[in-house]
């Protein structure tokens, strides 16, 4: 039993920073300075128009304010001057998911909307909180927790529009809901009007298209599990594709009809999951996992998919999701729960390892011009030029001594990050810190 809890312990570490990237979509017209989504505008890492101090001082760069948040580890979403925050809290008489409004400026609350929480986990009893990331789309926000629940509130005031309880309604077994390892994980993409997501319902409700108006199924398709892996999106020849990495597979839908366009294994059966998102560029697809499953790389074809390369001992990712820059990718490799993580570059045509920083920690990154912004889940934030020939810090900081697990996000900047018990905004941009 000790065995068992440690391997979930190890998959659970693994995965809480939640749920991770890929090419353009239709979530919103991509403003500047807006990071609406998880991973930002385009879900994937990068940073659009934002530019980084030429220095900080010895210190780091100056905190702008910080607040206590609740439990969970969903990264923070940010559109026009607020940011929405995303948490568990438990206290007399309430136990509550709350969606939380405030302003980017100095963390003041605009407005709290909250619901009654019902996932308890299957291992850890205080791991319950929300993973996913918020996502803001025409003056509304959309929250998928970790119960399973689905949720619109008005951007502006926070008035509850709609919502849903999908594992209830499609993971329900007799009594009993399936709500996996440690609840719902992969954060909705938006395709026009309709929110898609991986719910892994059964009776054929493993992906569902949800109208965004009115909450109501477009579609359903598959019998895919879910995974802690969001979906990307793109178009080649001609063709919109929403790339999904499910439990065991990854497949292409089209986001019209929930038809599959095609579909590969990927991923391996017991206490393991799926947690980085696929990689879009052009009609290349990779896609990384721990575990033993390593990583591919796929071309998106008119007829189908075609395998380019494969590799079980390769890039392998537990749930951060690696930067495309200029032909390479950039990220952590290997697991966090076994101290074996490094920082790597490998070349995305061919697999090749450019170079690798070993027993670096697991880390998220975000792409500002060619300089990678990496915080590590000791706190330490770092900067280096995006440079497939070598690695090199250019600046470091400690900003927080607690365990940051959810994702990070930029905006006008302002680098937000969240530890166990705290969110922190910092100021990393050049129209203050040049």
């Amino acid at each position: 039993m000790d065995v068992l809890r440690r391997t979930y312990r190890t998959i659970f570490v693994a995965l809480i920073a939640c749920l991770l990237i890929g090419h353009r979509n239709n979530a919103r017209p991509a403003a500047a300075g807006d990071w609406p989504q998880i991973l930002g505008p385009n879900r994937n890492g990068v940073a659009i128009d934002e530019k980084l101090a030429k220095r900080w001082s010895a210190e780091g760069p100056p905190l702008l304010w910080q607040r206590a948040v609740g439990r969970g580890y969903a990264g923070v979403a940010i559109s026009g001057a607020r940011a929405i925050l995303f948490y568990r809290s438990a206290g007399q008489g309430h136990d509550d998911e709350i969606l939380e409004a405030v302003d980017l400026k100095d963390g003041s609350r605009l407005w709290k909307v909250n619901w009654q929480a019902h996932f308890t986990p299957m291992i850890f009893p205080d791991k319950d909180g929300p993973l996913c990331v918020p996502l803001i789309h025409n003056d509304r926000v959309f929250a998928f927790g970790a119960g399973g629940d689905l949720v619109a509130v008005d951007f502006k005031s926070g008035r509850l529009l709609w919502s849903r309880d999908l594992y209830r309604q499609y993971r329900r077994r007799g009594g009993t809901i399936d709500y996996g390892y440690f609840g719902a994980g992969s954060a909705p993409i938006l395709h026009e009007n309709r929110l898609l997501l991986n719910v892994g319902g059964r009776a054929g409700a493993g992906i569902l298209a949800i109208d965004c108006d009115s909450g109501k199924n477009i579609w359903q398709s598959t019998d895919e599990g879910a995974s802690y892996s969001s979906p990307v999106s793109c178009v080649v020849n001609g063709e919109r594709h929403v790339i999904f990495v499910t439990r065991y597979h990854t497949l292409s839908l089209d986001p019209d009809d929930g038809r599959v366009r095609f579909r590969f294994p990927f991923g391996r059966r017991g206490p393991t999951v799926n947690a980085a998102s696929p990689v879009i560029r052009h009609d290349l697809l990779f896609t990384t996992a721990s575990y033993g499953v390593g990583s591919r790389l796929t071309r998106i074809a008119a007829d189908g998919e075609e395998k380019i390369w494969a590799d079980e001992r390769g890039f392998a990712s537990q749930y951060n999701t690696p930067i495309f820059h200029d032909g390479y990718l950039y990220g952590t490799d290997g697991r966090a729960d076994v101290n074996s993580a490094s920082l790597r570059c490998i070349e995305m045509k061919t697999g090749k390892e450019m170079w690798k920083v070993a027993n670096f920690g697991v880390a998220a990154l975000i792409l500002v011009g060619d300089e990678l912004l990496i915080i590590r889940s000791d706190g330490k934030l770092m900067r280096a030029l995006a440079d497939p020939q070598q690695f090199f810090s250019r600046a470091e900081a400690q900003l927080t001594q607690g365990t940051v697990r959810a994702l990070p996000a930029l905006s006008e900047g302002r680098l937000l990050i969240r530890d166990d018990s705290q969110i922190y905004c910092y100021d990393v941009g050049s129209a203050r810190g040049s």
